[in-house]
């Protein structure tokens, strides 16, 4: 059986070893090497084939639901792994949705990443059982589902998550500043959150920012 061509994308140098010794006498895999952003596992690719990565979502420059449509782009056929001590759902199924074939957390056994690269091989999805078990809990906002925002709110909201300030908003916007706070009370309604730091944090975890 021809081995899988495989490249680990973490930013922690000890994980990046510790994949490498746990998966060295494996039959079906070859570790081509260790990455520690994403840009350097995308120039790899231009003159390297890889058919299996092992990928972290969090890293310095790209974040890996991203770095997931970016290697689909440079090679359609490798395939994504996802190992990460994330736990959001709506990073799990964002991932899935920008090309991975699964999800695993870091704390997964051996037997779990073993039984999901070969079934990733084959062309199937694969979820160690924590994540089965966290995309089968819905969250309270992703029951709620998306507050339907208008023009206005999307762009003070984007602005809000600037850091820029009601009387900044309002001079970009040429708007007076007690609208702009009615438009930031209305988004907290619209929410359903407490403050400003709850509402960018549910905006990001909804990818509406």
């Amino acid at each position: 059986m021809d081995k899988l061509l495989t490249a680990i994308v973490d930013d922690h140098p000890i994980v990046i070893e510790g994949l490498k010794t746990m998966l060295q006498n494996e039959e079906n895999v070859q570790i081509v090497g260790g990455f520690g952003d994403g840009e350097s596992i995308l120039f790899y690719m231009k003159s390297n084939q890889v058919d299996l990565i092992l990928l972290d979502v969090t890293l310095p420059d790209i974040n890996g639901m991203d770095l997931c449509q970016m290697i689909k782009k440079e090679s359609l056929s490798t395939v994504i792994l996802i190992l990460s001590n994330r736990t959001e759902r709506s990073i799990i199924m964002q991932t899935i949705q920008n090309g991975a074939s699964g999800y695993l957390l870091k704390n997964s056994s051996i037997d779990e990443l073993r039984n999901c690269i070969a079934e990733v091989a084959k062309g199937n999805i694969c979820f160690s059982k924590e994540v089965i078990d966290i995309i089968s809990r819905p969250s309270k906002n992703e029951l709620q589902g998306r507050p339907r925002l208008t023009r206005r709110e999307k762009q003070i909201l984007i602005l809000i998550a600037e850091g820029k300030t009601s009387q900044t908003i309002a001079n970009d916007l040429f708007l007076s500043p007690l609208t702009v706070d009615t438009h930031r009370k209305n988004l907290i309604q619209k929410f359903e959150v407490k403050n400003m730091a709850e509402l960018i944090k549910v905006a990001y975890e909804q990818f509406i920012l």
